[in-house]
C-alpha cells in the first residue's frame, strides 16, 4: 500500500486530465484504487502480457475477486449512501471485462507502472510552499547526547591535564632542590639526575599534547553545538510554519515540551563550554566569540507565541494570547520579567532591529508578567483581556481595502539568564492580523488571512504573498479549509472542484483541466462574481458556514452532492425517473442549499426544477431532513436511493399530544403556490 500512500500526497497537485487518464472513470475509477490499494499492490500484475493467452484464467480470477470485494464493501454498515451506490455501479461496470480478463490485467499493470513513473519524477511536480518534514526527535536528541559526552570528555581531559601539571610542578621542584643537596655536600648520581630530567621532559610533552587535544576537543564541541543550534532553530521554524498552516486546516502538534528540553540542554552545554574556556587561563577569542553569538541567538529565539491572537481583530473587542519563553527555568531570580505588546504595521515588521518608535495603534491591557508553572514546567505570559482601542492606518494603494491591510503584534521584554553577565532584549511577532471596526468586515478580512496563510513562502519578508497562484493550490486550500471548518472527513470530490473552478474563472462551459490556470487575489475576493453582488470567497464561506452549523452530518454521510453547475446537473438528471433529486449548494445566493429534482411536464415530458434555497434561518426553523420528508414528489436520492432509507435518521419523531387539552400544531414545507 506504500505506493498508493505516496500517490495520495501527489494526486492533488497533478493536472486533472492526468488523473483522469490514470484512473478512467468508465473502466478503473480512482475509488477502486483507493479502497483496494493494499490488495492491488500485493498481486503480480507485472506478469501479465497480452500475447500470453494462457494467463487469461489467472487474470479472470483476480477480476472476479476484485468485483466480489467491491460488492462486499458496498454492503458494509459504515459505508455512506453515495459510496455504497458508487461501489455497486463500479462492480457492475467491471463485469464488462469478464470476456477479456487479460486486457483487464494488463490495464492494471500499466496503471501501476505509470504511478511509479510519476513518483520517480515527483521533484518536477509543483507543490505548495513547505518546510522539510520534521526530523526524527530521537535523532536530534541523540546529537545533543553526543555533544554532552564530548563536553564530558573535555572535562576529563582538563582534570587529567591538571593532575599531570601538578606532577610536573612537583618534579621540577625536586630538580631545583638538587642544587641545594649538592651545596650541603651530598652528590646525587648522574643517573638519578638524568632520570629526573627525562621524566620532566616526558611530563612536559604529555601536558603539551593534552593541551592540544583539549583545544581540539573544545573546537569540535563548539562546531557540534553550532550544528545542534542550526537544527534547533530550523525545527522551531517548522513548528511556527505548521502553526501558521493550521489556519487552513493543516494538522498541527502544538506541544513545545521537546523543543524546550532541547533549548535547555544547549544552554547548559554552552555554559559548560564557556566555563572550560575560562579555565584554560589564556583567551581564545575565536571560540569565545562563537559561543557568545550562539548564546545570544539561543536566548533571543526562545520567545514563542504559543497561542496566537485571533487573526481578525475587531477594535474595542477583548481577545487573548499567550507567549511562552522556552528558557523560563533559567531566568535569573529577582526582578520579574514584564512582556509588553504593541501593534505594528507590515512595514515595521520588516525592520525589527529595535522597538518601533512610531505607534500605529493603542492597545489596552498590553503588559503581562512571565510566570512559571511548575506542574507543566512552562513559563508563559498570558494577555487575557487585551483590546485595540484605536488603529492608525497606512495610506492605501489604489483600490486596496482596509481588510487587506496586515498588522502584527510585537511582544518584547528585557531578560536576564542565570550564568550570563548582561541582560538580553527579546522580541517576537505574531502571525499577521487584520484589524476591523465592524462585524460586516469580518468575511473580507478572513479572506486576506486565508490567502496569506495558504500561499506565503517559508522565511518570507513580512508579509509578502503572491498575487496569483495555480488553481490546484487554491483548490487544495479550499478543500482543507472546508473539511477542517466543517470537521468532516468527506472531501470535496472532483465534480465539486471542477464546478468551483468554473465559477471562479467564469467558464461554465469549460470542460478541460483547470489545474495550471492562475487564479488571482482579485478573482478570489476583490471582484464580484458575474451577475452577483458578492465575491467568490464570500459565497464559498457562506456555504461553509451553513454546512458547519446545519448540514455537517448530511455532508459527512455523502447525502449532499454540493457544488455542481446547472449544465452538469441537467446532464446527470435528464434520464432519471420523475422524483429523482439531489442536494446542491445555491450559486445565486450566499449560504443556501437547494433541492434539484426531476418532474413531469404538462405534455408528459420531463423537466428539472430547483426549489427555493433553504438558508440558515430556514433550517433553524425546520431541519433539512424534515423538509425532505415533507415534499412528497421527491422520492429517490440521485442516483437511485429511496429517500426514506437515506434520510430516515434525520426525521423528527411525531410529538405526543400536549397536556392541558391544547390542539397540537406543526410546521410543514410546501412547494409551489
Amino acid at each position: 500500500m506504500a505506493q498508493w500512500m505516496h500517490m495520495t500526497q501527489m494526486i492533488q497537485f497533478l493536472p486533472g486530465q492526468t488523473v483522469n487518464d490514470l484512473y478512467p472513470s468508465n473502466s478503473f475509477p480512482i475509488e477502486v484504487r483507493h479502497f483496494l490499494a493494499d490488495w492491488i499492490e500485493k498481486q503480480r500484475w507485472e506478469d501479465f502480457v497480452l500475447e500470453k493467452v494462457e494467463q487469461g484464467s489467472q487474470a479472470k480470477a483476480l477480476l472476479d475477486q476484485m468485483i466480489s470485494m467491491l460488492q462486499a464493501m458496498a454492503q458494509e454498515n459504515n459505508t455512506n449512501m453515495v459510496e455504497k451506490l458508487k461501489l455497486l455501479q463500479i462492480s457492475r461496470n467491471m463485469t464488462s471485462f469478464q470476456q477479456q480478463p487479460l486486457q483487464f490485467g494488463v490495464m492494471v499493470r500499466d496503471m501501476l507502472r505509470k504511478e511509479r513513473a510519476l513518483l520517480r519524477s515527483q521533484s518536477t511536480v509543483i507543490s505548495p510552499p513547505q518546510y522539510p518534514q520534521r526530523e526524527s526527535s530521537s535523532s536530534n536528541m541523540q546529537d545533543v547526547d553526543n555533544l554532552v559526552f564530548k563536553v564530558l570528555e573535555v572535562q576529563e581531559v582538563r582534570k587529567t591535564m591538571h593532575q599531570m601539571q601538578e606532577e610536573l610542578n612537583w618534579e621540577r621542584q625536586n630538580y631545583e632542590s638538587i642544587g641545594t643537596i649538592q651545596q650541603n655536600g651530598l652528590d646525587p648520581t648522574t643517573a638519578e639526575i638524568q632520570k629526573l630530567q627525562n621524566h620532566i621532559q616526558q611530563l612536559e610533552y604529555k601536558v603539551k599534547a593534552m593541551a592540544t587535544k583539549r583545544f581540539q576537543l573544545l573546537k569540535e564541541c563548539v562546531d557540534c553545538l553550532d550544528q545542534c543550534h542550526t537544527r534547533l532553530i530550523s525545527r522551531l521554524k517548522v513548528w511556527r510554519w505548521e502553526q501558521h498552516k493550521a489556519t487552513i486546516g493543516h494538522p498541527f502538534d502544538d506541544n513545545l515540551n521537546l523543543l524546550q528540553t532541547w533549548f535547555e540542554q544547549l544552554l547548559g552545554v554552552n555554559g559548560k563550554l564557556r566555563q572550560e574556556l575560562m579555565l584554560i587561563g589564556e583567551p581564545i577569542p575565536e571560540l569565545q566569540e562563537r559561543l557568545g553569538q550562539l548564546l545570544q541567538v539561543l536566548i533571543q529565539s526562545s520567545l514563542v507565541v504559543d497561542k496566537q491572537p485571533p487573526q481578525v481583530i475587531k477594535t474595542q473587542s477583548k481577545f487573548s494570547t499567550t507567549v511562552r519563553y522556552l528558557l523560563g527555568e533559567k531566568v535569573a531570580p529577582g526582578k520579574p520579567v514584564v512582556l509588553k505588546a504593541q501593534i505594528i504595521t507590515e512595514q515595521q515588521a520588516r525592520s525589527l532591529g529595535s522597538v518601533p518608535s512610531d505607534n500605529v495603534g493603542e492597545l489596552i491591557n498590553n503588559t503581562a508578567i512571565l510566570e512559571h508553572n511548575t506542574a507543566s514546567k512552562s513559563t508563559c505570559a498570558t494577555f487575557r483581556n487585551m483590546s485595540i482601542k484605536k488603529i492608525k492606518r497606512a495610506d492605501r494603494k489604489g483600490s486596496e481595502s482596509v481588510t487587506e491591510e496586515k498588522f502584527a503584534l510585537l511582544f518584547s521584554a528585557e531578560i536576564s539568564i542565570t550564568g550570563c553577565d548582561t541582560p538580553y532584549r527579546i522580541q517576537m511577532i505574531s502571525l499577521p492580523v487584520v484589524v476591523i471596526v465592524h462585524g460586516s468586515q469580518d468575511n473580507n478580512a478572513l479572506a486576506t488571512i486565508i490567502w496569506d496563510c495558504a500561499f506565503s513562502e517559508p522565511d518570507r519578508v513580512p508579509f509578502v504573498v503572491p498575487e496569483r497562484v495555480p488553481w490546484r493550490l487554491m483548490c487544495s486550500t479550499l478543500n482543507s479549509k472546508f473539511t477542517s471548518e466543517v470537521q468532516t472527513q468527506h472531501n470535496l470530490d472532483q465534480y465539486n472542484q471542477h464546478f468551483l473552478a468554473q465559477k471562479i474563472f467564469d467558464k461554465p462551459d469549460f470542460a478541460d483541466d483547470f489545474s495550471n490556470m492562475m487564479v488571482s487575489w482579485a478573482q478570489f475576493n476583490k471582484e464580484v462574481l458575474p451577475g452577483r453582488p458578492f465575491t467568490f470567497w464570500q459565497w464559498f464561506e457562506g456555504v461553509m458556514d451553513l454546512t458547519k452549523k446545519h448540514l455537517k452530518t448530511y455532508w459527512s454521510d455523502g447525502l449532499i452532492f454540493g457544488f455542481i453547475g446547472k449544465q452538469h446537473l441537467h446532464l446527470i438528471l435528464k434520464d432519471r425517473p420523475n422524483g429523482t433529486f439531489l442536494l446542491r449548494f445555491s450559486d445565486s445566493e450566499i449560504g443556501g442549499i437547494t433541492i434539484a429534482y426531476v418532474s413531469a411536464t404538462e405534455h408528459g415530458g420531463q423537466k428539472i426544477q430547483n426549489i427555493q434555497p433553504f438558508t440558515k434561518r430556514d433550517l433553524e426553523i425546520r431541519s433539512l431532513g424534515d423538509r425532505i420528508q415533507d415534499i412528497n414528489h421527491i422520492t429517490f436520492l440521485y442516483p437511485e436511493y429511496p429517500k426514506h432509507k437515506a434520510f430516515h435518521k434525520y426525521y423528527t419523531e411525531p410529538q405526543h399530544p400536549p397536556s392541558g387539552g391544547y390542539i397540537p400544531v406543526s410546521l410543514q414545507t410546501k412547494v409551489g403556490m
